[in-house]
């Protein structure tokens, strides 16, 4: 079954201070650990850049922050695009006829961040029928609120998987699904 491996929003302007304190220091690693898997496996791979339409952001078109994080440096996307808002099946593509006319069912994500880009595609996702992967390990997210941000991905975890959304896994479990 052909898997596409989408990287949400894996860019530099998440390193600003103007987001506070992050968790899961490993993500870069794990998501280059799964960038250079679907390399090998020969699997669509599709990069999502978010392009804030707010002026000053750190993630606003053409600044150093709306570049892609170096781990990204060594990636041949299949499809790149931009989006504004947090779901990847509203961007400048349309994701789901890209992915519905090459007959790609099952789609795995990971990026930046978990309980907002990352969350919503994945309920988007699985709203429109595909069988969403999410290896927690390979996201991050930063503090809000009163929550730490490790509160905010076990949340995340725990509406996707128990909403029946996606599976949510690590890389090394997102992994045998190229086998």
């Amino acid at each position: 079954m052909t898997t596409a491996l989408i990287l949400i929003d894996v860019q530099q302007g998440f390193d600003d201070p103007v987001f506070g304190p992050r968790n899961n220091p490993a993500a870069e690693t794990n998501i280059k650990t799964l960038l250079d898997a679907w390399a090998a496996a020969g699997q669509p791979l599709v990069l999502v850049r978010h392009d804030s339409l707010v002026e000053g952001s750190p993630l606003h078109p053409g600044t150093p922050g709306s570049r892609f994080k170096p781990v990204l440096d060594d990636a041949h996307p299949d499809l790149l695009f931009t989006k504004t808002v947090h779901s990847s099946f509203h961007g400048s593509v349309d994701l789901h006829g890209w992915l519905t006319t090459r007959g790609i069912e099952r789609i795995v994500l990971a990026g930046i961040q978990t309980n907002f880009c990352v969350e919503t595609t994945a309920r988007v996702g699985g709203n429109l029928g595909f069988d969403v992967h999410v290896a927690l390990d390979a996201t991050y997210t930063f503090n809000l609120g009163d929550l730490t941000a490790d509160e905010l991905s076990k949340a995340t975890a725990t509406n996707l998987q128990g909403g029946g959304f996606a599976t949510v896994s690590t890389t090394a479990e997102v992994l045998t699904l190229l086998d």
